[in-house]
């Protein structure tokens, strides 16, 4: 196979750039003296997995109980399933626990703390638990220094047991200097360390204090007081990644293989067969200095054709035109012409596709590697 026969729209994924990327953020923790405990979400993909992680065992990171089973599947123990757990899903959890997986799960509020309380009561069974921390504003979470913190400490009794603190840095997504990732990171640190300080403070042992986005990660100084590190679209990365400035364009290790279907020439459009069903909708970049709509165009072999961008998109037609259109000819793209497109956002590009075709610095596809869906 090679990227002139398979089938498109097909989901690509340049190892090389891959494990370029996942060095990185490896040195990166090791520098500043903590666990890396890497996000699977992002590939949903034991392939990739199995590259980031530091053991065969973990530590790792899952944002759906699916993700948790099926990289338990694969002998992953250590894991932090990072969302708020809905009261459902404790017997799900409690299955992967029984299996000998050590397997945390996050709550912010005093309910959700009785309920996993009388869950583990009633199942005469240990489910850890770790507070999550609202650093920046961005989502779920309780202000470090907001007394209910204890209050919902207190509200988990035993069997259960608390074990520590977590804050998710998602208002780095929103900067795009290093100035300003510094101040995000400094507050992401200080805000948890705040957190667990008062938690010891009330007699609680605490033991995983963990922060982590990819822009903060990369970006972080000094650690002191944080036991671990989060991230997962660094694997990746994407042009979301590229405006805040934590990484280049011409770092994306994922791509779309789209094919020339069709022109409208008096409207300088080239149609690919790469519509939003391929892509996502993530338009995230619509609110960056750069807005770069569905993608930015590269030709087969990944190098990016200056100018070019997805400007609009159907279920599965993608409309490339030129940012600036004098002098541009959509008949210098044939039918049949193969061009690949850069995601804005790597994880809901890659939920569109049931596998990723792999390349390293060739056109050859050395590789199919399967990656999962659900929750």
């Amino acid at each position: 196979m090679n990227l002139h026969t398979i089938d498109t729209p097909a989901l690509i994924l340049d190892e090389a750039k891959m494990d370029t990327n996942i060095a990185r953020m490896r040195d990166k923790a090791k520098s500043l003296g903590v666990t890396l405990r890497p996000h699977l979400k992002t590939s949903k993909c034991w392939e990739v997995a199995k590259r980031q992680i530091w053991t065969p065992e973990g530590p790792a990171t899952v944002s759906t109980l699916k993700e948790a089973e099926e990289f338990a599947a694969h002998g992953i123990k250590d894991m932090i399933y990072a969302v708020g757990i809905a009261p459902q899903k404790l017997h799900r959890v409690a299955a992967l626990v029984r299996q000998g997986v050590d397997l945390k799960i996050i709550l912010d509020n005093v309910d959700s703390a009785r309920a996993v309380s009388r869950f583990c009561q009633e199942e005469k069974l240990t489910l850890k638990v770790m507070i999550e921390i609202d650093c920046d504003g961005h989502r779920s979470g309780l202000k470090p220094q907001n007394p209910e913190i204890v209050e919902v400490a207190a509200a988990i009794e035993a069997p259960a047991k608390l074990v520590g603190v977590l804050t998710h840095a998602g208002g780095s997504y929103d900067v795009d200097t290093h100035e300003a990732l510094l101040i995000r990171s400094r507050a992401e640190r200080d805000g948890i360390c705040q957190a667990a300080q008062m938690l010891r403070s009330a007699g609680y042992d605490i033991s995983i204090v963990s922060v982590g986005s990819t822009p903060t990660a990369l970006t972080d100084e000094d650690l002191t007081g944080v036991t671990e590190l989060r991230a997962g679209v660094y694997v990746f990365f994407d042009l979301f990644q590229a405006g805040v400035g934590i990484c280049k364009p011409e770092d994306i290790a994922l791509s779309l293989l789209v094919t020339v279907i069709g022109h409208q020439l008096e409207k300088g459009w080239v149609i690919t067969d790469g519509g939003w069903m391929a892509l996502s909708r993530d338009r995230g970049t619509a609110n960056q200095k750069v807005d770069q709509g569905y993608g930015l165009v590269c030709d087969i072999n990944g190098k990016i054709i200056e100018g070019l961008w997805v400007s609009g998109a159907n279920q599965e037609h993608g409309i490339i035109s030129a940012r600036n259109p004098e002098g541009f000819d959509p008949k210098d793209f044939p039918i049949g012409t193969r061009l690949r497109i850069l995601p804005n956002h790597a994880c809901p590009t890659g939920a569109q596709h049931p596998y990723y075709y792999v390349v390293n610095n060739s056109l050859e596809v050395k590789d199919r590697w399967n990656r999962f869906y659900g929750w």
